[in-house]
């Protein structure tokens, strides 16, 4: 039997950009030992006390169907959270709770795009980005924003922009590490409502912003009714496998989006909600101390390539990653991460992973403990120099 050209062309006939990183699994499961700095997965583990919540909730019986909108009480500490953080009036009925940022990825658009529908997307980009475009039918077109201008988007960048329904953006960004700044979104903020388009934000990384400040482009004039947020516990709290996020946005949007909801995920384990309750409930010191390693990590990342004549980092003001700038190796992004693996058994990801802006890069994820990072980034940096001057 033939399956869908939906289900078969979720990368567009091309690598999903994960193939540096099942080398490196297969190394490990072969007995080689790798240093991974490629998944953006925290060293540190949930909180024990969120773990205990979430067995005390379980071992309570909370292991039924749950309200597949999410629980009322979760409901209101997220809307809480984001007004907040926002200053945007926001309650129960602007927030659904789905099964992660990824599902809510997808749910944001199914809700924005019709089948054939053009759906835009800032380049770099994370991985999945324009595969979940194709599987909701829709047909993902991507704007480049330029390392020249520091991955943040100019408005000349969506000049030949086609006519589209939705823009994705994410900003802390994932890979780069760029904070998108109040003019970037406010132009972003302008192309939208000039087009009658939604902004989809993925804002997962709000929690991880080192210089400058995150904003919500929901808190811009008239993008309330057309943004939908993504939020999640993933990287705020260190819940990755909790599979637990959050979409925000107009009333009559979450409305049908719960009605997606009943019809693909039905909602989240009960048990879940109320371990992410409890961890919301801790307020910004958890969050604080969740994000902590990773702003050591890049001070750590600054000291290293302060002496490296050969590579450059995009300027790092917010998540979990650096963004490497090794076209002076002469070698691409892509090859470079494979000789690394191969001669050093380091395993980073190549930035053609995240799109064709990012070609010439490599994203490294500070996610191991800090003498391990900085002794990897070390290695990394004398590779490079032995690249470029064997060239």
């Amino acid at each position: 039997m033939q399956l869908s050209t939906r289900l078969t062309g979720l990368t567009g006939g091309g690598s999903d950009g994960w193939d540096v990183f099942r080398r490196s699994r297969a190394m490990i499961a072969a007995g080689t030992s790798v240093i991974e700095l490629t998944q953006g997965e925290h060293d540190i583990r949930t909180d024990a006390l969120i773990l205990d919540e979430m067995h005390r909730s379980a071992r309570a019986g909370n292991t039924g169907y749950a309200p597949v909108p999410g629980t009322d009480v979760l409901r209101d500490a997220v809307a809480a959270r984001v007004q907040r953080l926002t200053g945007v009036a926001t309650n129960r009925d602007n927030v659904v709770i789905t099964p992660g940022g990824q599902a809510a990825l997808y749910a944001c658009h199914i809700g924005a795009c019709d089948p054939g529908d053009t759906a835009l997307f800032i380049d770099p980009y994370y991985a999945t980005y324009p595969g979940t475009i194709r599987g909701t039918g829709a047909v993902p077109h991507c704007i480049r924003a330029r390392p020249e201008h520091g991955f943040q988007p100019q408005a000349g960048d969506f000049a030949d922009a086609p006519d589209a329904r939705s823009l994705l953006i994410n900003s802390p960004n994932n890979p780069t590490g760029v904070v998108y700044t109040e003019d970037t979104l406010a132009g972003i903020a302008r192309h939208c409502l000039d087009h009658d388009m939604w902004l989809i934000s993925d804002e997962v990384y709000d929690t991880q912003v080192w210089n400058g400040r995150h904003i919500s482009p929901r808190a811009l004039p008239g993008m309330a009714d057309h943004t939908l947020v993504i939020g999640s516990m993933s990287k705020s709290h260190a819940m990755t496998g909790s599979r637990i996020g959050w979409i925000v946005g107009p009333a009559k949007a979450i409305e049908n989006l719960i009605n997606l909801a009943t019809h693909t995920t039905y909602g989240v384990p009960g048990y879940i909600q109320d371990a992410a309750l409890f961890a919301l409930q801790q307020g910004d010191p958890l969050q604080d101390e969740i994000a902590a390693p990773f702003l050591r990590r890049r001070a750590i990342a600054e000291r290293v390539l302060k002496s490296s004549g050969v590579l450059t980092a995009v300027p790092c003001d917010g998540a979990m990653y650096i963004m490497l700038d090794i076209r002076a190796t002469g070698l691409t992004g892509e090859a470079f991460a494979n000789a690394l693996l191969d001669h050093e058994h380091i395993a980073v990801m190549p930035g053609e992973s995240f799109g064709r802006a990012a070609a010439g890069h490599l994203r490294v994820a500070m996610t191991v403990e800090d003498t391990a990072f900085e002794s990897a980034l070390t290695r990394l940096v004398h590779f490079a120099e032995r690249t470029a001057h064997a060239a």
